[in-house]
């Protein structure tokens, strides 16, 4: 066996070579690309016996995606994606002055393996539509990440100069009536001018039709609304920001819809798209989401526990002499983290069983996160049952359990 560490960067990788008895074998430093990794495979060869294949060849790296990654896999190696916490974690065991480098992290990561590979996984391999879904749905989400935070920019902008925009359109100045009108009128003064038939204009035009004279009229009450002024250099300055805030996240707002229907198209032609589908609280999006996050590899997720491990939505338990506690996992794939619970906060109005099994877990004194948490970590369980079946939901199936554990409690 080789046990190979892979510390990885931009433009080169770092590797470093072992055997089972921690023998260095050989350290490089490759190019990023096609010439790196036939470095990397002529290395290999190397030091590996007439009759080793390359199977028998493991590598660590603190990524599970990307070229070189796909590179490797399609070599034939067995390839570990570390944590990159527990990678320095590790680095920790063996010195404590903080000293760091890429050799070293290199080193550090092909021995995680000699001594632990028993407690990592393997990287499986996804097909192709599913990664296909991954890049999409990840793409979407961090356009409506950054649309957020430009719109954070915005209202802060507001706050200093405009108070009655905030007023006008209170906390969602990404909704297509307030870019709108803020396009149209950036600043007090152009704001004050409005009239009621120029602002039902600007909000047939964004696509409103219905309630349109009485939301003008709204809107024009409270930009007439007195404000404290602020100087006139000082107001222009805040208005010409606003017009660029505004360009930008309208401008964001049509890739968001443009990326959205890329998204739900290839969902849909994934095998499995019809059993999310019918999951309580998913549709086109927060399905490719959860499909993304999760991948669609039958052998990735033992059980169900491996997978609610995995979603970050089991508790996980604390204890140490006499002292116990159950909190959240904090660690976790955020994206998937919240799309689940999107999912389980949806799906109390879409599922009866998961609306009673939230209400259960309020009255024993959970607080409303907590309690949405218990019903996403219920709904990852119940998907899983379903992918494994190849079954689609039943609402009676998934929650009958719970139902009969209600009805002893309450007895």
């Amino acid at each position: 066996m080789l046990f190979v560490g892979d510390d990885w960067a931009e433009d080169h990788h770092d590797i470093a070579i072992i055997d089972g008895a921690g023998r260095l074998l050989a350290r490089r430093r490759l190019p990023e690309g096609v010439v790196g990794i036939e470095k990397f495979h002529r290395t290999v060869a190397d030091h590996l016996s007439e009759d080793g294949e390359a199977g028998q060849v493991l590598v660590a790296i603190e990524t599970d995606r990307g070229p070189w990654v796909q590179a490797l896999l399609a070599g034939g190696y067995t390839v570990y994606a570390i944590n990159p916490l527990q990678a320095a974690r590790y680095r920790e065991r063996h010195g404590t002055s903080g000293a760091k480098s890429d050799k070293g992290d290199a080193l550090a990561l092909a021995e995680i393996l000699r001594t632990d590979a028993a407690h990592h996984r393997p990287i499986t391999g996804d097909s192709p539509i599913a990664e296909q879904a991954k890049v999409l749905a990840r793409a979407h989400q961090s356009l409506i990440w950054a649309r957020q935070r430009q719109v954070n920019v915005l209202r802060s902008n507001l706050r200093e100069y405009y108070p009655a925009a905030l007023v006008a359109f209170g906390s969602d100045l990404a909704d297509r009536d307030a870019l709108a009108v803020l396009g149209a009128a950036p600043g007090p003064a152009t704001g004050a001018k409005l009239t009621q038939s120029r602002v039902e204009t600007l909000l047939r035009r964004a696509g409103r039709r219905r309630y349109l004279a009485k939301r003008a009229q709204e809107i024009v009450a409270a930009l007439r609304s007195e404000q404290l002024p602020t100087r006139s250099g000082i107001e222009a300055a805040y208005t010409a920001t606003t017009t660029a805030l505004v360009a930008v996240i309208t401008e964001l707002s049509a890739q968001i819809t443009a990326l959205q229907g890329k998204v739900e198209a290839c969902f849909g032609q994934h095998p499995d798209a019809e059993i999310y589908l019918s999951q309580p609280g998913l549709g086109g999006v927060l399905g490719a989401r959860v499909l993304a996050e999760f991948g669609d590899d039958s052998d990735r997720y033992t059980d169900a526990r491996a997978r609610k491990n995995y979603s970050g939505m089991s508790p996980i338990t604390r204890a140490s002499g006499k002292k116990q506690i159950v909190i959240a996992r904090y660690a976790r794939n955020r994206r998937l983290g919240d799309a689940l619970l999107l999912q389980a906060f949806a799906a109390l109005n879409a599922s009866p069983g998961a609306r009673a099994y939230y209400d259960v877990r309020r009255a024993r004194g959970a607080t409303h996160y907590q309690a949405l948490r218990a019903v996403a970590n219920r709904l990852v369980g119940i998907l899983h049952g379903c992918l494994r079946d190849h079954a689609l939901y039943d609402e009676q199936t998934a929650w009958h359990a719970s139902a009969a554990a209600r009805q002893d409690h309450a007895a």
